[in-house]
């Protein structure tokens, strides 16, 4: 098995795209190639096995990779109006969204010249998605990249103040669809802040939360069914208004305990939703939004709301730059196989 890849990071996040060396993946949409990658019988967090599997496998796993691998296989996008399609996947399976994917894949399409970008201006690149179309706007300067804006899919609000039971007692969160269903909580609510030294009691009070909102009404997606169940845990501090509006830090927790390095770009457009729906941020505002690692996305609500009437639509701007390129091989004689996580 020879496999080909070109790394990048956003804002800490890495992001692994996998350029040739999968089988071919059947399907009319991206959401449909996403449905045959879980397999008959399988789920997104444990997908059946196959030769695609194995390909996700060998990129996520060691001695190649770490169980805080994330990357995303490209594939034919729904129809000519996109210039690629990608299913996102990680160590637990597939994803329906990522946005720090998304900023990482609009500056590789850009820097590899799939699409044509001037040297100073913006060039868009439009992705298909398994939750839908989105859009990265890729900011150039002197013939370089300096930025993504990623406009997602609608972001809705289906539940706030939830009560939910933790071994820290009872908290209240906020829960929203934004291409994946994320809930939200302060993390002072639960004796917590968000600092790198407490990440172990983050990461178990997010899968806890997680788990406990799996039966929740909330966390149907209000559509498709495709894209229900929680998917990440937000859990934030806020940080002082710096005039544009308001100011958080926060650590994602999602599928079986990973941590996001990044902001979380779909989970900053989860966030903006909520604090649209709670009156705390107007359109031309901004959301600073920091991860537990001290990088940046900063997100904005667009006035007028979805055109359909399916929520609000945000934009997360953050940055990507090339980590790597690799070729990755498996021995068949190595008896690891495609490796193992810790």
């Amino acid at each position: 098995m020879d496999v080909r890849t070109v790394d990048y990071h956003a804002a800490g996040e890495p992001f692994r795209i996998v350029l040739d060396g999968t089988p071919a993946i059947p399907g009319d949409s991206v959401a449909e190639r996403r449905a045959v990658a879980i397999g008959a019988g399988g789920t997104a967090t444990a997908p059946r096995p196959g030769a695609l599997d194995d390909v996700r496998r060998l990129l996520v796993s060691e001695p190649r990779g770490h169980a805080g691998m994330y990357g995303g296989f490209l594939v034919p996008p729904d129809d000519d109006e996109a210039h690629l399609g990608v299913l996102f996947w990680h160590k637990d399976g597939y994803s329906t969204a990522c946005g720090h994917g998304t900023i990482a894949l609009g500056a590789w399409a850009v820097d590899s010249g799939l699409v044509q970008a001037p040297d100073d201006g913006v060039a868009r690149v439009r992705i298909d998605v398994p939750s839908g179309r989105v859009t990265a706007s890729v900011h150039r300067a002197g013939g370089r990249t300096t930025g993504v804006t990623f406009r997602n899919v609608p972001a809705v609000v289906s539940a706030q103040k939830l009560p939910v039971q933790t071994s820290r007692g009872t908290v209240e969160v906020a829960v929203a669809h934004a291409g994946a269903c994320y809930a939200s909580v302060p993390a002072a609510a639960l004796g917590l802040t968000v600092e790198t030294g407490l990440l172990p009691e983050l990461t178990a009070v997010g899968r806890e939360i997680r788990a406990a909102l799996a039966d929740s009404p909330a966390v149907r997606h209000p559509s498709d069914p495709r894209l229900s169940g929680v998917y990440g845990v937000i859990l934030y501090d806020e940080l002082p208004d710096d005039g544009a509006g308001p100011a958080q830090r926060n650590v994602t927790v999602f599928a079986d305990g990973q941590i996001d390095r990044s902001p979380c770009g779909s989970g900053t457009s989860a966030r903006l939703a909520v604090l649209a729906a709670e009156g705390r941020l107007a359109p031309g505002e901004e959301l600073r939004h920091e991860s537990v690692i001290g990088t940046v996305f900063t997100g904005r609500v667009l006035p007028g709301g979805d055109p359909l009437g399916a929520g609000v639509v945000t934009e997360v701007t953050g940055t990507a730059h090339r980590t790597g390129e690799h070729t990755f091989l498996l021995d068949p004689d190595d008896t690891l196989g495609t490796g193992f996580l810790l």
